[in-house]
């Protein structure tokens, strides 16, 4: 809306365009996280940027279906493949990167077949964080006047289907991670004994926790490495003893092993 106007920030100028913007904010020492990017071509400057570990390997994009006569009737762009091709390109650049979307199932005229075409592509794209909604008129809404409503226990049963496939992927996905260590930020304590903290895949209130069973030590709001565990459906579960005998490097013949003692 401002036209990509210049301005200025710490004394020099600064283009009010998505990637420049990143960029500065990467400059500023904190976890920069972005949410709600729709996927359109420019998105993909964002991404060496994230390899580079200038704003975090975190993309929220609100795809919202993957029939293209559904997301034709949402006014959306209509190209699932061309989303997951994308995708599969973000990754080949930041293999590390997690990926978030939410999607509306029970959109007025959406069949079985388009249902499980979302179904299919969700399958593809093994994203890691996902959330469903079903769909509900809006006051003034232009969609209120579509013809073919889903009727409300389809909606639902649609609902948990995909939540449950996606349960099985986001599980499948967390297991990657375990043996490895990683970098979280610590965020409370629990009455159980338990440290609760954040990997850079964990969005605060909205994504899993890494919870640590031996870090009552770790001080809350400070960075610590950790070692996974263990995983499920959305949590990881870590322990701070054996993280820095975990990460000793031996070097032999001009490569790095990790050896685990």
């Amino acid at each position: 809306d401002v036209r990509y106007r210049t301005g200025f920030w710490d004394g020099r100028p600064l283009k009010t365009h998505l990637t420049p913007l990143a960029a500065a904010l990467g400059e500023l020492g904190a976890w920069v996280r972005l949410h709600y990017v729709y996927p359109y071509p420019h998105v993909d400057e964002l991404i060496p940027l994230m390899a580079e570990g200038r704003v975090l390997p975190y993309l929220d994009v609100p795809l919202q279906h993957a029939s293209p006569r559904i997301l034709k009737a949402m006014k959306r762009p209509a190209n699932a493949d061309g989303a997951l091709a994308r995708i599969w390109g973000w990754r080949k650049i930041c293999p590390e990167m997690t990926l978030r979307s939410t999607f509306i199932v029970g959109f007025p005229g959406e069949t079985d077949a388009d249902f499980q075409q979302l179904l299919e592509f969700l399958e593809a794209v093994e994203l890691d964080r996902v959330g469903c909604f079903t769909y509900s008129p809006v006051d003034g809404a232009a969609a209120n006047a579509l013809p073919d409503p889903v009727p409300e226990e389809v909606k639902q049963e649609r609902q948990a289907r995909l939540m449950a496939l996606q349960a099985e992927i986001s599980a499948r996905r967390l297991r990657r991670k375990v043996g490895q260590v990683l970098k979280v930020l610590v965020d409370a304590h629990d009455e159980e004994g338990r440290t609760i903290a954040r990997s850079n895949a964990d969005a605060p209130e909205i994504d899993g926790v890494v919870f640590i069973e031996d870090g009552l030590a770790l001080p809350v709001g400070e960075f610590a490495e950790v070692r996974i565990v263990g995983a499920d459906e959305h949590d990881l579960y870590a322990e701070v003893g054996g993280a820095q005998t975990l990460k000793r490097k031996l070097r032999r013949n001009g490569e790095v092993r990790v050896k685990d003692t």
